[in-house]
This record gives C-alpha cells, structure tokens and sequence, in this order.
C-alpha cells in the first residue's frame, strides 16, 4: 500500500513544475544557441582577416629573390 501511493506521489507531476522546467530548459538552449552564433560570427571574421593576410603574404613572396645562392655554406638551392 505504501510504495502504491510513493508510486504514484513520484508520478504525479503538477502542471507549474513541467512549465518551471519546460522554461529553464529553453532558457539555456537559447543562451547556447546565442553564444554559437556568436562564436561562428567572430570565427568568420578571423576567417577573412587571414585570408588577406594569406593574400598580402603570396605577393610578398613574389618579391622575394634568394640571396643565398652563392653562400658558402648553403646548398644548390
């Protein structure tokens, strides 16, 4: 008789609980989901300030010229 009614007690769940519930959970999907958002923002972001430095980086580099090929000590490079 008495684990009938702890039973059913366990069971019986009010409304304003599932709703308390129901409103911490969206709370914090919705926090993760801002925060997700935001991080892929600055993350595209970094992104294209890479890829100027990438592209300052390729004309650069069709300036440079070896000087060390007459180097003693460096190879046939």
């Amino acid at each position: 008789m008495f684990l009938l009614i702890f039973f059913s007690s366990i069971l019986l769940v009010s409304q304003k609980d599932i709703v308390t519930i129901l409103i911490i959970v969206v709370t914090f999907f919705t926090i993760l989901l801002f925060l997700g958002i935001r991080k892929s923002y600055k993350l595209k972001k970094e992104n294209e300030q890479l890829d100027k430095i990438s592209e300052e980086l390729a004309k650069q580099e069709e300036k440079y010229k070896d000087f060390t090929e007459g180097h003693m000590y460096g190879g046939d490079n």
